[in-house]
């Protein structure tokens, strides 16, 4: 078990040294799985820290795949259905003509939406991020002050970011942790510009329950796991 930084810098030299690292889970949680478990640290799902005040988060560095920050639902009221009924389409999940909306949009451009002829995406101003269409920008927002607490209280802790090549799949899956870096003091500007250069996400997952009615299943604020550590203010390489 390691309880300070300096532990985990000294167990994590002692990891990286031994090279490559069957995965102790297949799937995207093994990288983190395997480390916690060389570390001797237990899983949490929690948001509370894995030893002394600090986080553990892995990313493999070649990969691409994202992560859900957290999730909050769009303003004003009923904006979920709004957007399903404008601009959502048909599912063969469903035995009716209902709509259902899924789509990851981001600032840097449209994303068409299935076969409707619509295209959304994310547009920026002063006080608020907003969905826009062909047509226009809709009233479907977030307050940025709403986003910043939203994050400040997801992000509230000290983390160290340990990263990982990897090489194989499922359950042949092998890493080698070469990196880590200490993170802190969420930094808000940088949240702002990435959403605005279309490296975080926006996850509409506007479904319906059996009688129709919207089903929200969470809207989610989504990054690519490389990309993290860029929403902090302190990033110091420590191995």
């Amino acid at each position: 078990m390691i309880y300070t930084l300096e532990d985990f810098i000294r167990e994590y030299r002692k990891i990286k040294e031994m090279g490559w690292i069957r995965t102790h889970r297949a799937g995207p949680t093994g990288v983190g799985k395997t480390l916690e478990d060389l570390l001797g640290i237990e899983e949490n799902n929690h948001d509370a820290p894995d030893f002394g005040e600090y986080e553990l988060k892995s990313c493999r560095v070649n990969s691409q795949s994202m992560l859900t920050m957290f999730t909050k639902t769009p303003q004003p009221p009923k904006a979920n259905t709004y957007l399903r009924l404008k601009y959502g389409y048909s599912s063969s999940v469903y035995d009716n003509e209902e709509k259902v909306l899924h789509s990851t949009l981001t600032a840097a451009h449209f994303v068409p939406i299935a076969d409707t002829g619509h295209q959304l995406k994310i547009v920026c101003d002063a006080q608020k991020i907003s969905i826009a269409s062909e047509l226009g920008t809709e009233n479907v927002y977030w307050e940025r002050e709403k986003l910043r607490k939203a994050f400040e209280k997801k992000y509230k802790n000290k983390f160290v970011y340990a990263k990982a090549q990897s090489r194989g799949t499922g359950a042949d899956e092998e890493f080698y942790f070469e990196e880590a870096y200490e993170v802190s003091g969420f930094d808000y500007d940088a949240m702002i510009e990435l959403l605005e250069q279309g490296r975080i996400y926006i996850d509409l997952r506007i479904g319906q329950y059996a009688n129709g009615k919207t089903h929200d299943h969470g809207t989610g604020f989504r990054i690519r796991e490389i990309d993290q550590p860029k929403l902090f203010k302190v990033n110091r390489k420590v191995v």
